[in-house]
This record gives structure tokens, sequence and C-alpha cells, in this order.
């Protein structure tokens, strides 16, 4: 009697799960997807308890579903509950798109659903996911841990408590202490999107990502694309960098060019220059440390407890020592250098608080207590303390108004310490707050120095034929006449905001009225307009605008 081993056998017949595999028609999709076929196998044997009958596998065991293969070195199969359960060096292959690897394997061939445990590994190409047991789903390719695993990418490993792997998408969901390692940042959070083939990060709670250079963000929603460096935050988030801090409703970085845009009550703040920014967008260059702001822009500049306020069409700020190596920035706190076309700022500490300035462009307003002003455009440097007024300026000081084709004024703790005006100065002040008569002085140029309190206590105009008109006061501020004046270099010293002594140099005329007999329209210098309305009279004026 001829025998045939059970090696023999089982290669020459294809052995299925179910007795109706075993006669299924190929084209039976609807069975097929059901049951798994054996492929190969060392040894193969059957086993009947009261419950059950098995078909037992082991050796280099081979299994198939559809386009789905399955190895393992042994694997059970229960026909009566149409149940596998394979060991050792298991492996899952969907269609060559995702492999599963793991010790253990419980698998339901109806359902197609797979229980992994043991050293199990997740590929889908474009990144591995290891963890110690894993629910995975072959019909929807949805995988799913609760005891924790690792996701390792090209260049990034993303660890968590629990995780969902959408193997369609290659979207995989990081929920309990999700942390995200990559050689250019790190990113902790408590629940995270991650796209394997894109390497798209997306943020739904709050996340905190820390840069290689210390840099960190905030944010509770958006994007961080690690492959291309790029980024857009929502919901208020907040980017900080050294002393720097930028808050936005939406915030979008390119890390590659160094650009990033705020939009929406954005805030940028540098704490150690004492510099604030609002507006409703910002465009910034992180490689230059440049800000610019537009849509309702204010700039805060703060030093100690006082704090000057603007007002602009446009602002913009960098560091001035990238400044000056692109553009002639004057050294103006030398008074002998204010027209010198040669000398050029000097910044003595690149790394310093000073290393820093603020322009602004079209309809500009400054509100501080002591000193107040308009005009089209500015430019201060942090360096200097300066402000530069251009086209049509105007500076108000308690009762005073000076004006002039450009103003530099130079301030020291934030408040007015000189100021000088170019060409066709002129400087107007109120005696008498109730009553209009205005004591004016007007030349070529012009410096008044200011007193601690912002008052102004001296002033020097020059000029051929500089002009001066002076109300006269007597112990009871009432008005006794009216002097007007003239000479080459005029100067006026101030006490308690008032005029109090005049000198007067070279090619001098004077004259003094009494009230009644001066025609107090006509007596006006050439260009006087006492311009009050304009003036800012709180830092509130400047918001809205």
């Amino acid at each position: 009697m001829y025998r045939l081993t059970i090696p023999v056998l089982f290669s020459l017949l294809v052995c299925t799960v179910t007795a109706t595999a075993q006669n299924q028609n190929p084209q039976d999709t609807t069975t097929e997807k059901k049951t798994v076929t054996i492929i190969h196998g060392d040894r193969v044997g059957q086993r009947t308890t009261d419950s059950a009958t098995f078909k037992i596998l082991s050796g280099d065991v081979k299994l198939l579903q559809g386009k789905t293969l399955f190895y393992a070195d042994s694997v059970s199969i229960n026909e009566t509950r149409n149940i596998v359960e394979a060991f050792g060096r298991v492996h899952i292959n969907d269609n060559d798109s995702i492999h599963t690897y793991s010790d253990y394997l419980r698998y339901l061939p109806k359902e197609k659903k797979a229980f992994l445990k043991d050293h199990v590994k997740l590929t889908d190409g474009k990144g591995s996911l290891t963890t110690p047991t894993l629910d995975y789903d072959l019909l929807t390719k949805i995988g799913q841990y609760t005891q924790g695993g690792k996701l390792v990418t090209d260049s990034s490993v993303l660890t968590s408590q629990e995780g969902y792997y959408y193997g369609e998408t290659r979207d995989v969901l990081f929920k309990k202490r999700v942390k995200l390692v990559d050689p250019q940042s790190t990113v902790t959070t408590d629940t995270l999107w991650f796209n394997t083939a894109t390497r798209i990060a997306t943020f739904t709670v709050p996340t905190k990502i820390v840069n290689k250079d210390s840099s960190k963000i905030n944010t509770s929603s958006g994007y961080y694309d690690f492959a291309k460096k790029k980024s857009v935050f929502g919901q208020r988030s907040e980017l900080q960098s050294g002393t720097s801090t930028l808050i936005a409703d939406d915030i979008a970085n390119d890390e590659a060019s160094g650009f990033g845009e705020a939009r929406g009550n954005a805030i940028f703040r540098d704490t150690a220059k004492g510099l604030v920014l609002l507006a409703n967008n910002m465009k910034t260059n992180r490689k230059d440390e440049a800000v610019l702001a537009t849509q309702s822009p204010v700039a805060i500049i703060k030093q100690g407890e006082d704090s000057t306020y603007f007002a602009a069409d446009t602002f913009y700020s960098a560091k001035l020592s990238q400044l000056i190596l692109d553009r002639y920035v004057p050294n103006v706190r030398d008074s002998g250098y204010l027209n010198d076309s040669i000398k050029q700022v000097r910044i003595v500490n690149k790394d310093s608080s000073s290393d820093r300035f603020l322009e602004a462009y079209f309809h500009v307003k400054i509100f501080s207590d002591s000193m107040q002003a308009v005009c089209d455009s500015m430019f201060y440097s942090m360096n200097d303390s300066t402000f530069r007024l251009f086209r049509d300026p105007i500076v108000w000081a308690k009762n005073s108004q000076i004006t002039g084709d450009t103003l530099y004024v130079f301030t020291a703790g934030k408040k007015p310490q000189r100021m000088f005006a170019f060409d066709n100065s002129l400087i107007i002040n109120k005696p008498v707050a109730k009553d209009n008569f205005y004591n004016q002085v007007k030349g070529r140029n012009t410096n008044a120095y200011f007193d601690t309190s912002g008052n102004i206590n001296f002033t020097r105009t020059r000029g051929s034929q500089a002009e001066y008109v002076y109300y006269l006061l007597d112990e009871n501020n009432r008005y006794i006449g009216v002097n007007k004046s003239s000479s080459d270099i005029i100067e006026m010293y101030f006490l308690n905001r008032e005029p109090e002594t005049l000198k007067l140099f070279n090619a001098v005329k004077a004259n003094t009225s009494p009230m009644g007999m001066v025609d107090h329209e006509n007596i006006k210098l050439r260009g006087f307009k006492w311009q009050e309305d304009r003036r800012p009279k709180t830092k509130y004026d400047l918001f809205g605008n």
C-alpha cells in the first residue's frame, strides 16, 4: 500500500479554513473575504475537541486572504469559530502597502480584525510604529494602541500613551503624554495628528514647541510642516524668540526664509529694548529681527514707569546695526554733527538693547505725558534716544508748540531733553490758557531745552533777523503790553513755563507797545498757526486710527 507523507500531501493540496472554501469559485470574492487560504506550512495537522476543530500549522507558515499575506512560525486555526492565532515572527503584508510584525496574532477573518502583541511593529514605508499591543482592522486599515507607542520617521520620533493609525491617509492620532522630537524642535502636547507621508503635524489642543535655537511656540490650533519647515497657528498663538514675543489670532512662519506673518490683534514685544507693537497685520523677518506693522498699528516704547505711544499707517522696526550697513544714519547726538554728512551713527554693542530703530510712515501721532507730536514720518533710534520728525512736524510740550521743516527731539528717560528745529522754526507759547494771546519765537533754526518735568526752560533761535513776540504780564498775570524784537540770535529763559529773561545778540531791534495799541492778529509772525486741535490729548486718541 502506497502512503503519502503529510508534507507531500500538503504540497499537493491547497487547504482552506472552512469546508466551503475548499470548493469555492475563485471569482467568489465574497467568500474569499471571510476566509484565509493556507499557502504553505512545513507541517500540518488537525485536532478536534468537544467545542471546536483546529487546524495546526508550523514551520514557515504562509496564509492568504484576498491581497493580504500572513506569515508566522506556527498557526492555530479554529475552524468552528473562524479564528486564527499565529505565533513567532508574525508578519502581515497588506497589499504591499502596510507591513505589521509581532510575536503573537489573533485574527478574525470574517471581520478582518487583528490583535497583535509583543514587539509589535507597523510600517507604511514612511514611518515605523512600535508598541506592546495593537488592534488593527485590515478592512479599514485602522490601528489602535493603548499601552504606549513610538513612531519613527526619517528624522522624527513621536511617542504617546495612545494612538490611532489610519492607513488609507497615513495619518496617526496620538493622545496622552504626546512628545515629538525632531533635530530642530521638540513638541509636547496631549493630542497630535501626524501624517507619515507629508510629515505634517496638526495641533488641536494646547501645545508647546521648543526649537533648537531656544525659541518657543505655544499654540492650541494649527499645523507644522517638518519637511518644509513651514507652520500656521491660530487661536492666539504665541512665539518667543530671545527677548521677543509675538502673539496673534493667526501666525504663519517659513523657517527656511525666516519670513512670517501675524494677523488679527497681533502683539509684538521686545522686553530688552522696551518696544511693543500692536497691529492687525505684522510681517516679520526673523533673520534680521525685523517687523513691519500695518492695519491700525500702534507702537509703545517703554522705559521705567513712563511710556511713549505712537500711531501711524505703517511701522517698521529692525536692528540698527544692520540698517547702517545699507543706509546712512547721521550722528545727531553731538550738536556739531547735526548738519554733518560724514559722521555716521556708531553702535557700541550690537547685542545691546540700543541696537534697534523704529520708523513710522504717514499720519504719525505721538503721545507721552510730557510731550505730544504729529508729523508725516518719523525715525527713532534706541542708540541715541532721538526722534527725527519729518514733513510738517509739530511738537507740543505743556503749553508750547514747536514747528519746523524737520524736528529732532532728544530724550532721556523717555522725556524730552532737547529739541532741534531745522529751517523755518517757530515756537508758540500760550501763557494764559483762557486767552488767545501767544508768545512767539521764529528763526532759521531753534534749540529748545527741557527741564526734568518736560517744560521748556531755555531756547536759542538763530537766523538772519530772528523774530520774537512776547506778552508782558504783571504779578497778577494781567497783560500790560507786547514786546516785538528781532536779532541774529534770540535766547529765552523760562520760569514756571513762562518766559522770564530775553537776550538778543547782533542787529538788535526791539519795540514794546501797550496792549490797547497792538493789532494782535497782525503782530503774529509769518507761518503762525496754533494747532491745538491736532494735538493728541490722551494715548487713547492713537488707537483705532
